[in-house]
């Protein structure tokens, strides 16, 4: 039991030591590949948030032209009536 636990101690020893040797100042091709993945993310997140209230804004028009051409439609239906009433 004691060889074991030697063995897990020097294995915990080593990735510790290469793990510190990997914080450099320079960042490597992995923080790169980070920094632009989430740079990518923002944009878009951004580019998603701007269509969802285009696409918003543009069914709010549309709904209140819809609303308009049924008031014309209902007026005219009316107009219809009376006239057929006469």
């Amino acid at each position: 039991m004691k060889i074991n636990l030697e063995k897990l101690l020097c294995a915990v020893a080593v990735a510790g030591a290469v793990s510190l040797a990997g914080c450099g100042e320079k960042p490597g091709v992995a923080e790169k590949t980070g920094a632009a993945v989430d740079k990518a993310v923002d944009k878009t997140t951004e580019a998603v948030k701007g269509a969802a209230t285009a696409t918003k804004d543009g069914a709010a028009k549309a709904v209140e032209k819809t609303g308009e051409g049924m008031e014309k439609a209902g007026a005219a239906v009316e107009k219809t009536g009376s006239d057929m009433q006469k």
